[in-house]
């Protein structure tokens, strides 16, 4: 962050000094947790966090302590964040995350104004990501080297690949999620919705946990389920480790691009839509309240599959 400092500019550098010594995440860190807890969602309460680490870091090197900023502050913030990522859409997200918390100490009356609500962000395109997916013969390759590396992973890249699960989503199934034909998953905000679940993806659960499908009704019964993905010592399997599995088996598929959780969620979209699932249909699977965001999956091919001139340019032929 020292080099994203040379960047401010003189009129402003004047502006943003102030005696600090104590980092800034830790000085308000009751503050800043307090505000995480106030979402539901334990995926949105990292993600939120880890974007105020990211501006209290960068204030702390501007020595400004985090209830003294001003908006100079967080466009100088912006400007430097704009220049060294490759995702407006990242910047985007976390100059809301940071106007969220402003909001919050506005509303629990710890400071008498937001100094970001008037804060320029990046435009972004509603339709475009970045994603690169995996065509189909990549994605068998990846599926291949998942299988001769473990059963736990092969289940995990076949559930991801053939359901387009959030990894959330599926590092939180238990064995009593599982039943003939469905699955039953926590979506965003802690709403249950069964999904359908391909015969070969529940053999490989089954095999996993040993389980033939009684087990799971007297869990049910009994109310406790172990979780499925767990580490070989019992613990729960975190996403971070997932997504470096899944860079290694890449690089043993001979598969070129950046693999991750995500871009197995991006590549069912885009093969689902290849093979004829209706948009809506897609939208409803993988649990998208914003139909905009689907279509991201959609961009390319849409556009030039869809455009106007395949139609209008046969009367000129």
């Amino acid at each position: 962050m020292s080099g994203e400092l040379d960047l401010i500019p003189s009129e402003a550098s004047e502006l943003i000094r102030a005696d600090s010594t104590e980092p800034n995440f830790v000085k308000h860190r009751d503050l800043i947790v307090s505000w995480a807890l106030s979402y539901t969602s334990e995926n949105t309460q990292q993600a939120y966090l880890n974007d105020l680490k990211i501006f209290c870091t960068f204030l702390d090197e501007a020595q400004v302590d985090l209830l003294q900023v001003r908006r100079t502050h967080l466009d100088v913030f912006s400007r430097v964040h704009e220049q060294y990522t490759n995702s407006n859409a990242s910047v985007a997200r976390r100059l809301a995350a940071i106007s969220a918390f402003y909001r919050f100490l506005l509303l629990e009356e710890v400071i008498e104004k937001s100094p970001a609500e008037y804060i320029r962000r990046p435009t972004i395109d509603p339709d475009f990501t970045a994603t690169q997916a995996l065509t189909q013969r990549e994605a068998l390759r990846l599926l291949d080297a998942a299988t001769e590396h473990s059963l736990r992973t092969q289940t995990l890249v076949d559930l991801l690949l053939s359901t387009g699960l959030r990894i959330s989503e599926a590092l939180n199934i238990r064995e009593a999620d599982i039943s003939e034909g469905r699955l039953l998953i926590t979506r965003k905000g802690g709403k249950k919705s069964a999904v359908y679940l391909p015969e070969h993806t529940l053999k490989n659960l089954r095999e996993l946990t040993a389980t033939t499908g009684q087990e799971v009704e007297n869990q049910q019964n009994n109310g406790a389920s172990p979780l499925m993905f767990v580490t070989r010592t019992g613990r729960p399997w975190q996403r971070s480790n997932v997504d470096g599995l899944l860079r290694k088996l890449a690089l043993t598929a001979s598969i070129r691009k950046t693999v991750s959780a995500h871009v197995l969620r991006h590549t069912h979209a885009t093969l689902a839509l290849e093979m004829g699932v209706a948009l809506h249909h897609l939208q409803d699977s993988l649990g998208h309240k914003d139909p905009r965001t689907t279509r991201r999956y959609d961009h390319a091919r849409s556009r030039l599959e869809n455009s106007s001139a395949r139609v209008v340019g046969t009367l000129f032929e």
